[in-house]
């Protein structure tokens, strides 16, 4: 079978664009490859974190992970800083990397540009994220658009690593998914909902409330025409509402749109909002009861666990191969 790695860094809330998009896709992936689900908390302290903050994040994603339905039995879940491996790993691929091809990584540049007082780890961290995937032999690496530079990068340093050392690291896949459900903004349908949003009202959180998910639906913006139909060009904000029914639902489209014939748009966001509110109460029951329960600790020390057990192998084989430390 092979074999799967996905990292999530735990900064900003959750929305069902990342539920729809990610998370749904990773329940059903787990039946399909061996996979492990990382949550990258060293990438986040490549900008400043409270601390506090970052630890309670850190908790509150992994029993995300789990409510929305990966099985701890078929996938690997755990904390990227709990497995050495790949702090020592990530300072390898850094000695390989050349600083001419980190410095074109087009979000060192963008987070970059114009700033004062950038932290290296800004121009560093592609090596940690090539890391991340070469220790666990991956195969394939579910990525978005905006990380497939990132991706080509980790292929580079895992073939010159192998030029220069022989063939230890498995040159991963890099697999862009389905386009399925493309969740936009609720206040900007043109622009995808994004968990570092800051207008509060454009996004919802897998955690929001009954309440605050009907006001934010409430006030997303549709047209004047008055008429539910699908046209992602000339009338987004609706469709965008559709598609969030039915990615909920799991029903078509036009299921939806023949659900709401002839209604006015109040009764049409009311509807999406019962839809949504609906699907994410059992996940958010799950999520509560996890949250500060052993079951979720015993959950991760068993990830992190298996994810040591991988990871320490390639490493030696690594060190080995570069003729670090004792050879035995």
């Amino acid at each position: 079978m092979k074999t799967i790695f996905s990292g999530v860094q735990p900064t900003g809330t959750v929305t069902i664009g990342n539920y729809i998009g990610a998370f749904r896709q990773f329940t059903e992936l787990q039946y399909e490859y061996d996979c492990l689900f990382c949550i990258v908390d060293q990438h986040a302290i490549t900008v400043q974190q409270d601390p506090k903050e970052l630890s309670k994040t850190i908790r509150s994603l992994a029993a995300l992970y789990i409510a929305s339905g990966i099985d701890p039995e078929k996938a690997i879940l755990f904390i990227q800083s709990e497995v050495p491996a790949h702090a020592q790993a990530g300072w390898i691929m850094q000695c390989l990397s050349y600083i001419g091809e980190l410095e074109r990584m087009t979000q060192f540049k963008d987070k970059s540009d114009g700033q004062e007082g950038v932290s290296s780890a800004l121009l560093t961290y592609p090596p940690l994220m090539a890391a991340d995937i070469l220790l666990y032999n991956t195969d394939i690496v579910p990525v978005g658009d905006d990380q497939t530079q990132h991706l080509e990068l980790t292929r580079d340093l895992a073939e010159r690593f192998n030029n220069r050392y022989g063939k230890i690291l498995k040159v991963p896949e890099i697999r862009i998914p389905k386009h399925g459900a493309r969740i936009k903004s609720l206040q900007d349908p043109l622009k995808k909902m994004s968990k570092s949003d800051p207008n509060n009202r454009a996004t919802i959180s897998l955690l929001d409330t009954p309440k605050q998910i009907e006001k934010k639906i409430k006030s997303a913006v549709t047209d004047s025409e008055g008429i539910v139909r699908f046209d992602e060009q000339n009338k987004p904000g609706v469709s965008n509402l559709l598609t969030i029914e039915s990615a909920m639902s799991g029903k078509s489209i036009d299921e939806v749109v023949s659900k709401y014939d002839s209604l006015r748009y109040g009764d049409f966001k009311a509807g999406v909002a019962e839809v949504v509110i609906n699907h994410l109460t059992p996940i958010q029951e799950k999520y509560y009861d996890l949250l500060e329960s052993p079951e979720l600790d015993s959950i991760l020390d068993d990830g992190a666990e298996r994810a040591n057990a991988i990871a320490s192998a390639t490493l030696k084989k690594m060190e080995n191969a570069m003729g670090l430390g004792r050879q035995r």
